[in-house]
């Protein structure tokens, strides 16, 4: 015996009862089953909350950028993501009791302060 995707639905929807041949499954007009609902509108993730990763090239995802926390970012990897914001000769780069990668870059000419948190927040300081 083959089910159909209504059939299927409505005996998932009526439970065990009528699959065990219960009398007191609810009887349906003219021997039809019932048409199964279905949702065409997909969920959507639409969180409020940013992501822990910048993932585009603006500097600072975060007004109170850097921001303190668990970072993951290798040495190699911060150097990587400060020289992608427009910083060169990065150097001196060590990672802070905070969890900030903290050091010295050239942008303009001028050697600032850079820091890189665990977002990817870019900043000079």
């Amino acid at each position: 015996m083959r089910l159909t995707l209504a059939a299927a639905a409505w005996l998932l929807a009526t439970g065990p009862a009528f699959a065990q041949g219960n009398a007191a499954a609810p009887n349906t007009a003219g021997g039809q089953t019932p048409a199964a609902t279905v949702n065409p509108t997909p969920a959507t993730n639409s969180s409020p909350s940013p992501s822990a990763v910048q993932t585009n090239n603006a500097v600072s995802r975060t007004a109170a950028a850097p921001v303190p926390g668990r970072n993951s970012f290798t040495r190699g990897e911060a150097r990587r993501r400060i020289a992608a914001a427009g910083f060169s000769d990065v150097k001196a780069l060590k990672k802070d009791s905070q969890g900030i990668w903290r050091g010295t870059a050239t942008k303009g000419g001028a050697s600032v302060g850079v820091a890189l948190d665990y977002q990817g927040n870019v900043v000079s300081q």
